[in-house]
């Protein structure tokens, strides 16, 4: 689910440094929407992240 339809922006892994340089992991997930936009002149639900939303990538469905 978590994978933007529009720029591919998914899931991505690192890791969690403290002070004593000790690691763990970490993800940092896409901010990711499920919405109504327009595709091939007809409304389509598709998981968009929220930066394609406000960049005016898609076209959003009335």
């Amino acid at each position: 689910m978590a994978k933007c339809e529009i720029c591919g922006k998914s899931v991505q892994f690192g890791n969690n440094v403290s002070h004593s340089n000790k690691k763990t992991a970490k993800v940092w997930r896409p901010n990711v929407k499920k919405i109504r936009i327009m595709e091939d002149k007809r409304p389509v639900r598709r998981y968009v992240c929220t930066s394609c939303i406000r960049s005016g990538r898609i076209k959003k469905a009335i």
